[in-house]
């Protein structure tokens, strides 16, 4: 009885993989079928601001929310620009040449929208502890997501919510 089952089941794995195969092909052959013209699919978003003191946006970036500088971009021994990584996202800061005058106002209508998996409180709790002040704290909207909103030094704004 013992030498059967063990039979039916190597039938069994024999034929499981030509089905995934059969399977797999007709996938692909749909995957390749594309709408035509073709849209654009992108895979990984990132994004650049100007600011008005790098050395204050990476300390901000790295110590407040615990980013890490990805790469730093040098000339003549001063730093004209970082990228701050987080996970998958990265944030560009560039350093401010000035040629659109020294006035001019940064963050305006511009707000950044992250997604994680991690506890906001925990994460809001972490930022408050390292002098970040928050815009609003850890509050669950009518639509079920957590989030908290904080501002960098040049008024970008940022929220932080749950998957």
């Amino acid at each position: 009885m013992a030498a059967r089952k063990k039979k039916s089941a190597r039938k069994a794995v024999k034929k499981a993989p030509r089905r995934k195969a059969a399977a797999t092909s007709k996938k692909a052959k749909k995957k390749n079928t594309r709408h035509q013209p073709e849209n654009l699919r992108i895979r990984l978003l990132s994004v650049g601001y100007t600011v008005n003191d790098i050395d204050r946006s990476v300390a901000w970036y790295r110590d407040v929310l615990g980013m890490v500088v990805a790469d730093k971009w040098m000339e003549g021994g001063k730093m004209l620009g970082a990228s701050m990584q987080s996970g998958t996202a990265s944030i560009w800061l560039g350093q401010d040449d000035w040629k659109m005058g020294r006035d001019r106002v940064k963050g305006t209508g511009v707000r950044i929208y992250c997604k994680t998996a991690q506890d906001i409180d925990k994460l809001a709790n972490g930022i408050k502890a390292r002098g970040g002040k928050l815009d609003h704290d850890p509050e669950t909207q009518p639509w079920g997501v957590r989030d908290f909103g904080i501002t960098d030094p040049d008024g970008y704004r940022i929220t932080v919510s749950t998957l």
